[in-house]
């Protein structure tokens, strides 16, 4: 899964991505029960990660040729442990084209990775062939409170008020990763036959300590985890994880409510 893209945070832990593996497995799984086809004969799943969600696609569909794509070299290792049917293709979603038109491409939690979405989305559908599906799942975090706090962090935590770290990592942190649900109803509806967008919520129950801390190291925070020297990188996480827990208090059980929100597409050429 997330990033495939050449940013600074294309380095991944897969043992950290899979603490909450519950909560991130959910979205994957509704995204895949709205696809429309019955019997794909080519599926890509773009961003496959450590492959489980791979998997269970080509559960669903046995006779299909199903590979999977991702830039991580980490998260490909950790897929090719589990034998199988599967192709694994180490490649960066910005430069790769299908060798042949499939009838899925499947994307869970990664393109918000890339920009220029104006552009990707339709290049995206103008792979498929007829009847083919477009599936896409990404987190609508940008605004939440702890992304906000990342930012924020980075930008005044440091000794005195000081910003932490390159400017040009507080620039590609303070990028907005995905737009507004609108944007990709624009982009796509001239180009697909049927297209259906949705936003979720996920009030997500999380354990441990520092448990809001724990789940954006496994993603949103890597960028900085992989941008920041040592020295800064302590400063910031000293602050971040104070205010992370001023915004999200660990309740009398133990517990930490961190609601979550999804942004989810499929569009039908």
């Amino acid at each position: 899964m997330e990033p495939t893209s050449g940013s600074p945070g294309r380095s991944w832990n897969p043992n950290q991505y899979q603490k909450f593996g519950g909560h991130r497995l959910r979205p994957a799984l509704e995204l895949l029960q709205r696809v429309p086809l019955e019997a794909p004969d080519l599926v890509y799943d773009l961003g496959c990660g450590d492959g489980k969600v791979t998997r269970i696609i080509a559960e669903r569909w046995p006779a299909a040729s199903m590979v999977g794509v991702d830039h991580s070299t980490q998260m490909l290792a950790k897929a090719r442990e589990t034998a199988g049917r599967i192709e694994w293709i180490e490649s960066n979603i910005e430069d790769w084209q299908p060798g042949a038109p499939p009838d899925l491409i499947y994307s869970n939690a990664t393109l918000h990775w890339l920009e220029n979405h104006a552009g990707l989305f339709p290049r995206l559908a103008g792979y498929l062939k007829p009847g083919g599906c477009l599936a896409v799942q990404m987190p609508l975090s940008w605004g939440a409170p702890s992304h906000r706090l990342m930012r924020e962090t980075l930008a005044n935590g440091g000794p005195g008020g000081a910003p932490i770290g390159p400017h040009s990592l507080r620039d590609t942190v303070g990028r907005k990763w995905v737009e507004d649900p609108e944007l990709y109803f624009d982009l796509l509806a001239g180009v697909v036959r049927n297209l259906d967008v949705w936003t979720t919520e996920y009030l997500q129950v999380l354990d441990g300590e520092n448990a809001v801390l724990e789940w954006v190291k496994g993603t949103g925070l890597r960028p900085i985890l992989n941008g920041l020297e040592a020295g800064d990188l302590a400063i910031f996480l000293a602050e971040y994880t104070r205010r992370l827990r001023e915004a999200y208090p660990r309740r009398p059980d133990g517990r930490t409510l961190y609601p979550f929100g999804r942004l989810f597409i499929v569009a039908t050429v």
